[in-house]
């Protein structure tokens, strides 16, 4: 696999940082994260964006994240589509060909059928949008008791029964683990369906307590790490595994130190070393 930094990991730092923090550290790729974008978008042009990354020689490969898409109201669903037209913009603008959709929290009174039926229409308006651009996104299920999506299981049947080819899951390690998805559910994705594996780690917390400040470099933690990756490799996944860490201890490092070991943290959690 391919490994990627996501800026979430180096929260303190700026794209531009980010940019040649990853490069250095020799990832092959860089997950942007959706703030930091718009921060340097008011100072600066896409262009010079694109020009950033092939200096570095580092690529683009998802923009993180369009958060809430689900059981908004009516104003709310509008600035969702908003933003998903200038996030898919951006992102065709600089070759980016991922961008990353998060649910809502599960309201009151909402059953299995109420997620999946909303959770379809909502990625449906929303593929549209993005096929415009020549962009796909990328959905990602959140194991937090709260989250109206919780495994990945629910997010696969949502996605296949949405059918286009533009919409596509994440795995990401921390919530596999805390929504309590198992490896059975990996072996039935299509995996050219699943378009971002995060790869991180967790304390060794009961999982109901576990929050994202628990995260972990890869190979730190408790997370079945290596029975994940071979379960992805058994389905033919070899797309790109990307380091994203909610860690508020990490963020004070600095991300050049924290990015090369990120990077070897991810190799040795893949096996890429052996």
């Amino acid at each position: 696999m391919q490994i990627a930094l996501n800026g979430a990991t180096t929260m303190n730092a700026d794209l531009e940082t980010d940019i040649r923090a990853a490069s250095e550290s020799g990832f092959d790729c860089l997950e942007i994260w959706a703030s930091k974008l718009g921060t340097f978008l008011k100072q600066h042009a896409a262009s010079e964006l694109n020009d950033l990354f092939r200096a570095n020689k580092i690529k683009p490969y998802s923009i993180n994240s369009i958060e809430r898409i689900s059981f908004r109201d009516p104003a709310g669903h509008q600035a969702l589509l908003a933003e998903c037209e200038d996030l898919c913009q951006i992102a065709e603008k600089i070759g980016c060909p991922y961008v990353v959709v998060v649910p809502s929290p599960l309201p009151d009174g909402i059953n299995r059928a109420g997620v999946i039926d909303e959770s379809r229409k909502v990625l449906t308006e929303l593929s549209a949008v993005a096929a415009k651009y020549n962009v796909s996104l990328a959905f990602e299920f959140l194991g937090q008791p709260d989250c109206s999506v919780q495994t990945l299981s629910l997010a696969n049947e949502i996605v296949s029964e949405v059918g286009r080819s533009n919409i596509g899951l994440v795995i990401d390690s921390f919530h596999f683990y805390a929504g309590g998805s198992t490896l059975e559910s990996i072996s039935d994705l299509d995996p050219s369906r699943l378009f971002i594996f995060h790869i991180n780690d967790a304390e060794d917390l009961p999982r109901e307590q576990l929050e994202d400040r628990h995260r972990l470099l890869p190979g730190l933690g408790i997370l079945p790490l290596k029975q994940i990756a071979d379960a992805l490799k058994s389905i033919g996944y070899d797309g790109v595994a990307s380091v994203e860490i909610f860690r508020p201890e990490y963020w004070a490092r600095d991300p050049f130190d924290l990015a090369r070991d990120a990077r070897a943290a991810a190799e040795r959690a893949l096996g890429n070393n052996s």
